[in-house]
C-alpha cells in the first residue's frame, strides 16, 4: 500500500491493521477538493519562492492531468493507496518527477484533510440549498393555486378551525426557508481556511496563508493552528441543519401519508411516486413519502455519530476524526435525494378540493366563528363558548354540521342568533375574516405570497 510515512518503522504494518487504518475506500470522493487544495498550495509555495516557477508549472499540470484522467476513467483510484492524499502525491511524483515530492512542503495531512472536508461541506451546503430552493418554488406555485381550497386546520389531529391549503403549505414554506438560513449561517462560520496550520503548530516555512485562503474562496485563514486541524464543528453544524431539513420533510411526509389514506382522501399521489403490493391488487402505496420519513432516522444517526466521535477527543488531531467522513457523505447524499424526490412527488400531487372542503364542514371547524358571531351580538365570550359547545354536542348526536341547523334551532340555543348566522358560518367567510398578518384570509395570503416571491428572487 502506497503511504506517506514509514521512515522510522522497522517492519510492515499488519495487513488487517493496514486495511482498518486506510480511508481510500470512502475519501476517494474528496479527489476534486484535494486537487483544488494542492493547486492553491503549489501556487503559494511558488509565490513564496519555496518552489521554482518550473516546479510550479510541472506540479499544476500534473495535478490537472490526474483529475482529468480519473474523470475520464483512464486512471483508477485503487485500494493500494492509504488515502486520497497518497494517491495524488504518488501519481504526481510519477508525472512530475522529483518536483512531485515537494508537494507536501509546509503541509500536513492534518490541515490537508481539514481543508478537503471544509471544501466538501461548503459545496454540499450549496447543493442542498439548491434543492431546498426548488422545493420552495413548488410550494409557492401550489400556494398560488390553492388560495381558496378550503380545508380543516388541525390541533391534536382534531379538526380545529377552517383554513386553506395555501395557508397550510405556507407553514412548510417557512420551515424550509429557515433551513436555508441555517445552512447559510453554517457556511459563514466554516469559511475560514485551515491550510497552513500544519500538523498542529504551523510550520517554519514562510507560508502566505491569506493567499491560499483567497485562492480557495475563503474569507481568510483560521486563527489558531491547533483548532484548525481538530475542528469538526462545521461538519456537526452541517449535519444538524440536515437533520432539521429531514425533520421538516418527515412531518410533511406524515401528512401526505395521512391525506392519501382512504379515510382522508385529500390527495392522490401520482403513479410515478407510488408502488403497488405483490399480493393485494388494489394497493397504491405512498412509498416515497414513507421512505423520506424513514430516512430521517438515518440522518439523525449521522449527527449523533459525529457528536459522539468528537465528545472526548483531546487536542489536536486524533485518528478518531477519520470517522467524520462517511456520516457526512451519507447524510448529504440522503438529504439531496429526499429533497429532489419529495419536490417531484409534491409537484404531481392531485388535491381533492371538494373532499377537503367537505371535511372542514363536517368537523365543526367553524364552531369558533359561531362563538365569535355571538360575541359580536353582545354575548360574553365565555357564554358564547358554552352555547356553541352545546350545539356541537347536539350536532354530533344527530350527525349534522352547524350549517344544517335551522334558524329556530339556533334561536332556541340563543336569541342572539339571526338569519345572518349562515353567512357567518360559510367556510369562505370564516377564512376571509382572518386577515391579520400570517393568517389564511385571501388578503393576508396574497401579502405572504408576494413576500415569498420577492424572497426567492432575492435569495
Amino acid at each position: 500500500m502506497a503511504q506517506l510515512w514509514g521512515g522510522r518503522f522497522t517492519k510492515a504494518t499488519d495487513g488487517l491493521a493496514r486495511e482498518f487504518n486506510a480511508s481510500i475506500r470512502f475519501d476517494r470522493r474528496l479527489l476534486e477538493q484535494d486537487i483544488a487544495g494542492s493547486r492553491a498550495h503549489v501556487r503559494m509555495l511558488a509565490k513564496q519562492k519555496i518552489l521554482t516557477e518550473g516546479e510550479r508549472d510541472a506540479l499544476l499540470a500534473g495535478l490537472d492531468g490526474i483529475l482529468a484522467d480519473v474523470k475520464s476513467g483512464k486512471l483508477k483510484i485503487t485500494d493500494q493507496y492509504e488515502d486520497v492524499h497518497s494517491f495524488v502525491e504518488a501519481n504526481l511524483t510519477e508525472r512530475a518527477g522529483e518536483a512531485g515530492k515537494k508537494l507536501h512542503t509546509g503541509r500536513s495531512r492534518n490541515d490537508q484533510v481539514a481543508l478537503d472536508m471544509k471544501l466538501y461541506v461548503r459545496g454540499e451546503i450549496g447543493a442542498v440549498d439548491s434543492e431546498l430552493k426548488e422545493l420552495l418554488r413548488v410550494l409557492l406555485r401550489l400556494m398560488k393555486e390553492h388560495g381558496e381550497t378550503f380545508m380543516p386546520g388541525f390541533t391534536h389531529l382534531q379538526k380545529a378551525q377552517p383554513t386553506t391549503l395555501a395557508h397550510h403549505l405556507g407553514a412548510y414554506f417557512e420551515m424550509f426557508r429557515r433551513d436555508r438560513s441555517r445552512l447559510a449561517d453554517a457556511r459563514r462560520r466554516l469559511n475560514l481556511c485551515p491550510l497552513g496550520a500544519g500538523a498542529l503548530a504551523g510550520t517554519t516555512y514562510p507560508l502566505d496563508r491569506d493567499f491560499t485562503a483567497r485562492l480557495l474562496g475563503f474569507d481568510g485563514p483560521t486563527r489558531n493552528s491547533m483548532d484548525s486541524v481538530s475542528d469538526r464543528d462545521y461538519g456537526i453544524e452541517f449535519l444538524s441543519a440536515l437533520a432539521l431539513v429531514m425533520m421538516h420533510l418527515s412531518r410533511f411526509s406524515e401528512e401526505i401519508i395521512l391525506w392519501n389514506s382512504d379515510e382522508y382522501r385529500f390527495v392522490e399521489i401520482d403513479d410515478g411516486y407510488s408502488t403497488g403490493s405483490s399480493i393485494m391488487p388494489q394497493k397504491k402505496n405512498p412509498d416515497i413519502a414513507e421512505l423520506v420519513r424513514g430516512k430521517t432516522g438515518r440522518v439523525y444517526g449521522a449527527l449523533l455519530s459525529l457528536l459522539t466521535t468528537m465528545k472526548g477527543l483531546p487536542l489536536a488531531y486524533d485518528k478518531d476524526m477519520q470517522e467524520d467522513k462517511e456520516p457526512v457523505f451519507d447524510a448529504a447524499d440522503t438529504v439531496k435525494a429526499c429533497l429532489r424526490l419529495f419536490a417531484g412527488m409534491l409537484s404531481t400531487l392531485k388535491f381533492n378540493r371538494a373532499r377537503m372542503e367537505e371535511s372542514a364542514k363536517k368537523g365543526f371547524s367553524n364552531a369558533t366563528d359561531a362563538a365569535d358571531y355571538l360575541v359580536r351580538k353582545g354575548v360574553p365570550f365565555r357564554d358564547a363558548h358554552g352555547i356553541v359547545g352545546r350545539l356541537v354536542l347536539r350536532g354530533l348526536r344527530e350527525g349534522k354540521p352547524l350549517d344544517d341547523f335551522t334558524l329556530e334551532e339556533f334561536k332556541a340555543a340563543s336569541p342572539a342568533f339571526g338569519d345572518d348566522i349562515y353567512e357567518a358560518l360559510r367556510l369562505k367567510t370564516c377564512v376571509e375574516k382572518r386577515s391579520t398578518a400570517g393568517a389564511p384570509g385571501r388578503a393576508a395570503m396574497d401579502r405572504e405570497i408576494e413576500e415569498a416571491e420577492e424572497y426567492l428572487e432575492r435569495e
